[in-house]
């Protein structure tokens, strides 16, 4: 039986989340810089979200829907952000989700998560394929994909309804290479 994973790179640490990290979370997800880029993140962030959000993450994973884990400096021991997998198990394909907290940014973070993630989904879930989506506003998540690896395969128009406005999103996938 598979448990909640806990990665290493080398500067980061992914694990599962804890409650005790619910105030880092909710001081990180209020920056509205990270809900105008999110397509799930509301603003503003109200208190206890993070917490429900925490306490789902168990049973997800459990249930084979989702991997969700704390983005964590090794060197400072804060949490700069989170990733996830919203797994296809029929179809061996994933979702890849992630954002990394304002002051985190530009540090290289998000690509170094993205990559160690791709990895565990190809060689431990066995997943064919990978994909990823940003709103077309936000190129900076695209330059991650592609650092990682995803080929750009789609524009779709319109796709995310957020705040009263329709956004579009690029689509990026990559296929495992052992398949």
């Amino acid at each position: 039986m598979l448990h909640l994973p806990t990665l290493t790179t080398a500067r980061l640490q992914l694990r599962p989340f804890v409650l005790a990290d619910a105030a880092q979370i909710h001081a990180l997800a209020s920056d509205y810089e990270i809900a105008r880029f999110t397509s799930n993140i509301p603003h503003p962030y109200e208190e206890g979200m993070a917490e429900r959000w925490i306490a789902l993450h168990a049973h997800q994973f459990y249930t084979n829907q989702h991997v969700t884990l704390a983005i964590i400096a090794q060197a400072s021991g804060n949490l700069v952000g989170t990733i996830s997998l919203s797994t296809h198990r029929t179809n061996k394909r994933a979702e890849l989700g992630y954002w990394v907290g304002v002051p985190y940014w530009g540090n290289g973070y998000c690509t170094e998560a993205v990559c160690a993630v791709i990895r565990y989904g190809f060689d431990v879930l066995d997943l064919h394929k990978i994909v990823a989506r940003h709103f077309v506003s936000n190129p900076a998540s695209g330059r991650v994909m592609q650092k990682a690896g995803m080929q750009h395969e789609a524009i779709l128009r319109e796709e995310v309804l957020k705040n009263g406005v329709y956004h579009d999103m690029a689509v990026y996938g990559v296929i495992n290479p052992a398949h």
